[in-house]
């Protein structure tokens, strides 16, 4: 008998998942370690954290106090609060709609030109490059970005500014004006997510047929054609998927805002999450309260990320 129709049994000592689709008592306790840490790392202090939100407590040995909806409603008329939500909109800029825009721009250059017309390997190393940012611990890129930023000459901008200028610059970039803290922030973040994007959209370009590219092109079809034609619609699903984890980060941003600017200017830099650690560790007396934003942002974050399941089901159904 040849080597091509030999025919192994398992051996009869192995247990056998029953043809019904019934698993065994044994089979399920597998599962009880994974269940056990869910349960101590994700659903409890999210449970903890909403019944702490209608408490007043100060922290240690105390006993928190019910409230009821104090904390809710001093949230509500607080703000700085509302400033740290009004600046979650530039962190979605800087974290959602550019690094989305632009990396699906440069994947599309990676794999339909460079990959193409020069080498794969070529391509392959760019887009490790883009993606190196994504691996830097953002305690070191924030400090390294402190550098660049530093504010009096000897920052590496303001070096390259009066170079380019031919006087003196000495911008304070992250401690004088809001905005300019703001911005830095954002460029950082910029700087960070731009190559999640790119290895996410090479990676669904791989499924592509390059004959659909290679016919487009020989009927005339430029790259913007070829993008806009074949591109985009075949890694739709890929452009949600970065675009709902990217706003959820985005949603509770926080250590790029303790690095670079720990909120200042005046709070210029406040997003929720910061402000919520503020409240917790710093001067406020009312832990209930840093629970209460904490639970704000969480509510926010389901609901956008429904929002966005929602969307992308009604796509695929279209499509269909």
């Amino acid at each position: 008998m040849s080597a091509r129709t030999v025919r192994t049994r398992p051996p009869e000592d192995l247990p056998l998942i029953p043809s019904g689709g019934k698993k065994p008592l044994a089979y399920w306790l597998y599962f009880i370690p994974g269940i056990l840490l869910t349960l101590g790392i994700v659903v409890y202090p999210v449970v903890y954290n909403v019944w702490l939100s209608f408490h007043s407590w100060r922290g240690g040995f105390t006993i928190p106090e019910f409230v009821g909806l104090e904390n809710w409603g001093q949230l509500m008329g607080d703000s700085s609060f509302w400033m740290s939500f009004r600046n979650i909109i530039f962190m979605i800029i800087a974290m959602v709609i550019i690094p989305t825009l632009v990396g699906l721009v440069l994947a599309a250059i990676l794999f339909d030109v460079i990959g193409r017309r020069f080498s794969g390997r070529l391509a392959s190393f760019l887009r490790a490059t883009f993606y190196l940012p994504q691996v830097i611990p953002i305690a070191v890129a924030g400090v390294l970005f402190g550098w660049v930023l530093y504010p009096d000459k000897t920052g590496v901008l303001n070096q390259f500014l009066t170079w380019v200028t031919g006087s003196e610059v000495a911008i304070n970039w992250v401690g004088g004006e809001g905005r300019t803290a703001l911005f830095s922030v954002m460029l950082l973040m910029v700087w960070v997510q731009i190559g999640y994007p790119v290895v996410i959209f090479m990676a669904a370009l791989q499924r592509v047929d390059p004959e659909l590219y290679e016919a487009a092109e020989l009927d005339g079809a430029g790259w913007f054609r070829r993008f806009h034609a074949i591109t985009r619609p075949m890694i739709r699903p890929e452009v949600f998927v970065v675009a709902l984890t990217t706003t959820i980060a985005a949603l509770k941003v926080f250590g790029p805002v303790f690095i670079l600017t720990q909120g200042g200017p005046n709070k210029a830099t406040y997003v929720p999450s910061y402000y919520a650690y503020i409240q917790f560790f710093g001067n406020g007396t009312n832990k209930g309260y840093a629970a209460a934003i904490a639970t704000a942002v969480t509510i926010v974050v389901a609901v956008v990320a429904v929002l966005f399941l929602r969307a992308q089901r009604r796509a695929e159904q279209k499509e269909a």
